[in-house]
């Protein structure tokens, strides 16, 4: 990889982790439970959900793209459309963070449709009713609105339905009533208390319904997963994820019920490596999971040369053109997770 690449590569993982100066909220405490290491058992998974912050929305919907027959809905905070960044830093920094560069969103959508004909992702008809749910503060300076907004209208063109909350004043992050930050914060862990429960709406729309979380003690149990087993090449560093994530199990579905599962994907300098599991615990996914039969996923992307703040890969920074079709490595190592729960 050259220098110039490189630097582009440090700049658009550097535009995702801009620091604010907003000082942190008193935050609310959420009830949580202690990792226990174990492995990722199946369970009677009815159906499949993506969500993620960041470039964990970007990760979101190249998941829920490629894979449009098996998953059935996404939740995207603060990010843009699918392939936005075409394997191209530059176009990941002044197209897809900040909008200097236009999108070029009719491109995206016929990449979508023509590498469908290829069998490189499902057919985008499939997409069609899906729920999405899609957030963007009007604080977030780090992924513009218009850049959001071409997210909206990228699923839109393909039929999705979806929900687009862009009223709140929050920065760059993952809002939640467990937020440390601020409302307007664009600061580390990323988790912001606005005052407000998208999970509520986000779940509502996902499923069609939704019921109160569990406000007090958890049911489940919080699962800590050697994820080098599900990596491609074995070795889940090599691909700049962590070599442990988590798995929320509520009691219901660990006795045998039928459970949804979701997957969830922290944003930049948001995994364990780098703020532990405050997203894993203060993401408020673990409280609706409890009352709403859901088993929770979370993956956990890291550091590394290539990707130094610890970001998924969607803009190519592994080095290879298939980061977002069938084969992509953080891709298929996420569904390799997802099929082990499913069965």
């Amino acid at each position: 990889m050259s220098r110039r690449a490189r630097a582009g590569l440090a700049a658009i993982a550097a535009l995702l982790v801009v620091l604010g100066s907003a000082a942190p909220a008193a935050a609310a405490t959420p009830y949580t439970v202690p990792s226990v290491a174990g492995t990722l058992q199946t369970y009677n998974i009815s159906s499949v959900y993506v969500a993620g912050v960041s470039s964990g929305g970007y990760m979101a919907t190249q998941l829920h793209v490629a894979y449009s027959g098996r998953i059935k809905g996404a939740a995207v905070f603060a990010a843009g459309p699918y392939y936005c960044a075409q394997y191209n830093a530059s176009r990941a920094l002044y197209a897809c963070g900040d909008n200097l560069w236009s999108t070029q969103l009719s491109s995206l959508e016929s990449y979508t449709s023509l590498w469908s004909g290829y069998g490189w992702i499902d057919p985008p008809a499939q997409l069609s009713g899906d729920p999405v749910y899609v957030f963007h503060g009007n604080n977030d300076s780090t992924v513009k609105k218009s850049v959001t907004d071409d997210l909206v209208s990228y699923y839109q063109h393909f039929g999705a339905s979806v929900s687009y909350n862009s009223g709140s004043s929050a920065g760059h992050a993952w809002v939640t009533p467990y937020g440390t930050g601020g409302c307007t914060a664009t600061a580390s862990p990323f988790l912001n208390d606005c005052g407000t429960d998208p999970q509520n709406a986000m779940f509502a729309k996902l499923y069609g319904s939704v019921s109160a979380r569990n406000t007090g003690p958890l049911t489940g149990s919080l699962i800590r997963f050697d994820q080098n087993t599900f990596a491609v090449n074995g070795f889940a560093n090599g691909l700049s994820m962590g070599s442990s994530g988590f798995a929320y199990v509520p009691s219901s579905c660990a006795a045998g019920q039928s459970c949804r599962l979701l997957v969830a994907l922290h944003g930049c300098a948001q995994g364990y490596d780098a703020v532990g599991t405050a997203f894993v615990d203060r993401a408020n996914l673990n409280q609706y999971a409890d009352t709403n039969k859901t088993v929770v996923l979370y993956p956990q992307a890291t550091a590394s040369g290539v990707n130094p703040y610890g970001c998924w890969d969607w803009w190519g920074y592994l080095g290879y053109t298939n980061y977002p079709i069938k084969g992509g490595l953080q891709l298929e190592t996420v569904m390799n997770m997802i099929r082990r729960l499913d069965g």
